[in-house]
């Protein structure tokens, strides 16, 4: 398995699970995980709802602004969170940038 790309998570980004992770609802344990080669990872509530905000088409700034709009909270702050927590997932490996599609 190839190792992840590097990425430095930014509002343009546009952040994706790489092929080997998915993101799935364990009916067992009724938690959302993200399942990849060997390890598990349990992300909180708003973790999840980031990670399916996280398409490969919205860019960061996106997401954030669906958030303050959805909460009611100031941007810049939801962006700073939004931005940290991408890049911790990033740093582990769950997270790439999405790559343009060629015709």
């Amino acid at each position: 398995m190839a190792a992840p790309r590097h990425i430095s998570v930014s509002e343009a980004s546009r952040p994706v699970l790489p092929r080997h992770a998915k993101l799935k609802y364990d009916e067992t344990r009724r938690v959302w995980v993200i399942l990849a080669p060997e390890r598990v990872l349990a992300p909180d509530e708003i973790a999840v709802e980031v990670l399916q905000l996280c398409d490969g088409a919205r860019n960061v700034g996106a997401v954030a602004d669906l958030l303050a709009e959805k909460y009611a909270a100031p941007r810049e702050a939801i962006l700073t969170d939004v931005i940290a927590m991408l890049q911790d997932l990033a740093d582990k490996g769950f997270l790439t940038e999405a790559r343009e599609k060629t015709p």
